[in-house]
């Protein structure tokens, strides 16, 4: 431990950083962790306050997470310390958020000179905020398409984690290990960062652009480079469908030899589960937006809206609007 005060007291890290932490009700337990904890941490390995963090709300009431468990705000908008970070902590269907107080209070701190955090569904809350502009950003993989479709003109990656000067986005989960790690790094060194990641036993701190899902092979079960090309062109082609005549040219065989395949390796015909992929998307559009049901199944490929429920009912056995 004298090792790591020497190392800290070197780099001349005197000025105690203050982070808020602002939680939405029904955020994800395990994004919060990921939070907070990697600056608990980082004070007890130094055995100094290198960070001071504080819970904020609207009010003193307890935010519920979307588990068993609830925090208990230090501070509300207007009684709120000094920061130097503030990270909109939110889970469930964030484009549903529009509390006005809050908007214009982040809104505020940001031309103080806050620098804003958005993780797992925060950055939608920024985003929607209009705080996100001419910034480059992330957000967890359920609620991407949805701020695609609603925000066009946003700068959107599908990265862990992006830091673009006085923004700083997550996708949520351990990504916001990373990206704490990721701030500790810039503070107070790599090598005293690496060893807040051991003690989480997170033995490599991964970079921003890592991806955010496992992949192809592991999502779908199949390592046949066929069916691996023609579900990339799925998903690349959600909203204007192909052929499947097209989509035997993508693998290189034709439209019987693909049904095979798909048949074979994944139970499915090829345009049954092209299907079901897209009304798999168009779920995730109905419980993570707020477009219209004509909009999610123009977005998901579908010609009118009686089509789209029609075909939805008959896969999910329940209407659209009842998942909303």
């Amino acid at each position: 431990m004298e090792k790591i005060g020497t190392l800290l007291s070197q780099r001349d890290q005197t000025d105690i950083i203050r982070i808020g932490v602002l939680p939405i009700d029904g955020f994800a337990l395990m994004s919060y962790a990921s939070t907070v904890e990697p600056f608990r941490a980082a004070n007890m390995l130094s055995r100094r306050m290198l960070y001071e963090v504080v819970n904020i709300s609207p009010s003193l009431e307890l935010v519920s997470s979307s588990g068993a468990a609830s925090v208990a705000p230090q501070a509300t908008l207007s009684t709120a310390p000094r920061l130097d970070y503030v990270f909109v902590v939110a889970g469930g269907n964030p484009a549903t958020f529009a509390d006005m107080a809050v908007w214009n209070w982040l809104a505020k701190i940001a031309r103080f000179g806050v620098r804003l955090g958005g993780v797992s569904g925060g950055p939608v809350i920024l985003a929607n905020a209009g705080l996100m502009a001419e910034r480059r950003m992330t957000v967890h993989w359920e609620h991407a398409a949805a701020l695609e479709e609603s925000a066009p003109h946003l700068l959107l990656e599908r990265s862990l984690y992006v830091i673009d000067r006085d923004r700083l986005t997550c996708a949520g989960g351990t990504a916001a290990l990373d990206l704490m790690l990721a701030l500790i790094t810039q503070h107070q060194g790599s090598v005293f960062a690496s060893l807040v990641s051991d003690w989480f036993l997170h033995t490599e701190i991964r970079p921003s652009i890592g991806p955010q899902r496992s992949g192809l092979i592991a999502r779908i079960g199949s390592t046949n480079a066929q069916v691996l090309e023609t579900v990339k062109a799925m998903e690349a082609h959600v909203a204007d469908p192909l052929t499947l005549k097209q989509l035997a040219q993508v693998s290189k065989i034709s439209p019987r030899q693909l049904n095979r395949l798909f048949s074979l390796k994944l139970g499915r015909s090829t345009m049954g589960y092209y299907r079901d992929l897209r009304l798999d998307k168009a779920r995730n559009l109905l419980t993570n937006s707020p477009l219209s049901l004509t909009e999610i199944g123009l977005a998901t490929g579908f010609s009118s809206a009686s089509h789209f429920s029609r075909v939805f009912r008959e896969y999910f056995g329940r209407a659209p609007s009842e998942f909303r």
